[in-house]
């Protein structure tokens, strides 16, 4: 145990499949839990399928898996439930996503684990909980980003709603199963029992929004939130976001535009006054903003000290000094793969080098005959199991 992996030693069994808990034990893996990955025969995990393949994976299986060992087992069968009873023998950590129902059809509900394993953490994760109406309903990103209100008040300037062009809703999930597991291991020195966690989908992405759901609840806009002071605007060879915070940062935009008059007019004095009449305000400062190159406004604004960045594309991010120097981004050799791939470090823990256990992301199954030697099959008997179809090899 370590600060570079203060997990080890930690054994983690993970059914979960997709993003949110996948993403989960892959930082419990990072922080150097042994996180054996249980996925079905056949196709395996279903993130492996979405998207386009690349050797073995996808760029989502990829990511949220780095760092694990996959075992491929057929729990339909009595066989393979015996070899997950076998897995789960000494586990600190258990992690399924199956709807509510169908964990305790297999047999390995909380109470059931439970009684074998007293100690053990037990996170489930959902997309709507573990209870409720919406108990049984499945859910992706996509859906719970409509349902909790993260939609709505991210429009486009016609109103109309626009979904978050990244899997927000799982990753904000398996980041709190992340720290509520974490936090947990820390509470269960002076315990003698485990604990059971419910994270979902919906609580999370309502969690991740926590001050945009206050602010409306307070200061309710009238019209759907989301506009800032100045915004994202169109520059002759670009586009800038600029983001005055402060009612003397909007008065010093309007001096670097050259109308200090309009940053004393009264129809702009607060925010909210400049959110109820954003489009007099855009009328007046966009086309003086378009006047300019990116570049040229970025440094008349960073010259006043007022918070702004171009938007970049993910290329452009890439190659950004700054990114460089901290070491954000690290590529990383996958089997299969032609290249290295990027992969954005995680922040807090060591950087990746190619090659080391912890970089890899394991192939289906890759790990089967490993993993059950080490928790008491022979050879023989792992061979026997792959012929009957219980596990793959």
């Amino acid at each position: 145990m370590s600060y570079s992996a203060p997990f080890a030693g930690l054994k983690v069994i993970d059914l979960c499949q997709g993003v949110a808990g996948p993403y989960c034990s892959m930082l419990l893996a990072q922080h150097g839990a042994n996180v054996i990955k249980v996925e079905p025969r056949g196709e395996g995990d279903w993130s492996r399928t979405l998207g386009s393949l690349h050797g073995h994976h996808t760029p989502m299986s990829m990511v949220c898996n780095i760092g694990k060992r996959s075992v491929t087992l057929d729990l339909q069968t009595e066989a393979g439930r015996a070899v997950l009873w076998k897995l789960l023998e000494g586990a600190d950590m258990f992690l399924e996503g199956f709807r509510p129902s169908v964990i305790g059809r297999l047999g390995f509900g909380y109470e059931a684990v439970r009684a074998r394993e007293p100690r053990l953490l037990y996170l489930s994760v959902s997309g709507f909980g573990q209870r409720g109406p919406l108990a049984e309903r499945p859910a992706m990103d996509p859906v719970l980003q409509a349902y909790v209100g993260m939609m709505h008040s991210n429009r486009m300037d016609d109103g109309t709603p626009q979904r978050i062009p990244i899997i927000i809703a799982d990753m904000a999930t398996g980041l709190y199963a992340f720290q509520a597991l974490s936090a947990a291991l820390y509470g269960r020195r002076d315990e003698t029992q485990g604990a059971f966690f419910d994270i979902n989908l919906m609580q999370s992405a309502a969690a991740i929004q926590a001050v945009n759901i206050l602010t409306q609840d307070l200061d309710p806009p009238p019209r759907p939130p989301g506009t800032l002071t100045a915004g994202v605007h169109p520059t002759s060879d670009g586009w800038i976001q600029i983001a005055p915070a402060m009612n003397r940062d909007w008065i010093k935009l309007c001096e670097v535009l050259g109308i200090p008059e309009v940053g004393t007019r009264p129809e702009f004095q607060t925010p909210k006054l400049r959110n109820e009449n954003s489009q007099a305000m855009y009328a007046i400062i966009r086309p003086l903003i378009a006047k300019y190159t990116t570049e040229q406004m970025a440094k008349m604004l960073n010259d006043a000290r007022l918070m702004n960045s171009p938007v970049n594309s993910y290329p452009q991010f890439m190659a950004q000094p700054q990114v460089q120097e901290m070491g954000t981004l690290q590529w990383l050799e996958q089997p299969g793969v032609a290249k290295p791939v990027v992969i954005p470090a995680i922040p807090g823990i060591p950087r990746r080098t190619s090659g080391e256990p912890k970089a890899l992301s394991p192939t289906k199954g890759q790990h089967t005959m490993e993993v059950l030697m080490e928790n008491g099959y022979t050879a023989a008997q792992v061979e026997d199991l792959i012929a009957q179809g219980i596990v793959g090899g």
